[in-house]
């Protein structure tokens, strides 16, 4: 009889915490396996830019949710050579780069726990994975979005690293930043994240954790290819 050809990975998912790495290493897998990469987290921030210039209370559940239905949310590969590595369009506006204010920063936590945001953009998410040969990165992937996905990671650091890699961020992109107020900002987003009512951040069951506190993107990446090549010749 002969062997049967393993399915191939058509969908690789990626969650972890804020500046854990797990965007860094999904764009680095995506660019190895010439799959779209997907940066889920960039659409809550998206419509987390739109209420605040909009002018809409974060707090506020409804409009928020409403907004999430109502503006249109493209994200292309890069068009521009300035060190993005993905293109975010609302309504046709470019506002990749006004994703990482510490204004987003602040609010995208609460605009992501509301239930109708978030049906929303899964909704949006999974029409993405259905096309398949993409590597999706963000907090719920793995356990909500596309919990049927054949390889599901999820990347951590500590608390401190995450600080000093968002604080090194910043200041690359011309924003002032404080160590200590990016550490506690980060401590309240894992607290929120965490503990909030839908899609709580959390690995899937079946999900392979990795720490990225003193490994460089390169190895993980790396490593995680030895993974995707292990079922084809065993399993995993």
């Amino acid at each position: 009889m002969a062997k049967k050809t393993p399915e191939p990975i058509g969908v690789i998912a990626i969650d972890g915490p804020a500046a854990s790495g797990k965007s860094t290493v999904g764009r680095l897998l995506a660019e190895k396996l010439n799959f779209l990469y997907l940066d889920t987290g960039c659409m809550y921030r998206a419509i987390t830019w739109a209420a605040l210039q909009h002018e809409i209370d974060v707090a506020d559940e409804t409009a928020v949710t409403q907004l999430a239905h109502d503006i249109q949310i493209d994200i292309q590969p890069v068009r521009e050579e300035d060190g993005r590595h993905y293109t975010v369009l609302v309504d046709g506006q470019d506002i990749t780069w006004q994703l990482r204010t510490p204004a987003v920063d602040a609010n995208v936590s609460q605009v992501s726990s509301y239930l109708g945001v978030r049906q929303e953009m899964v909704k949006r998410q999974r029409a993405f994975g259905q096309r398949g040969a993409v590597v999706m990165v963000g907090r719920d992937i793995g356990t909500v979005v596309m919990p049927d996905a054949p390889l599901k990671l999820f990347i951590t650091a500590s608390a401190e690293e995450r600080a000093r890699r968002r604080t090194r961020d910043r200041k690359t992109q011309g924003h002032s930043a404080d160590y200590d107020r990016i550490l506690a900002d980060v401590q309240r987003r894992d607290k929120i994240d965490s503990s909030r009512e839908h899609s709580p951040l959390r690995p899937a069951a079946d999900a392979i954790r990795i720490d990225s506190t003193d490994q460089p993107p390169e190895e993980i990446v790396d490593a995680i290819l030895q993974m995707i090549k292990e079922p084809v010749n065993g399993n995993r």
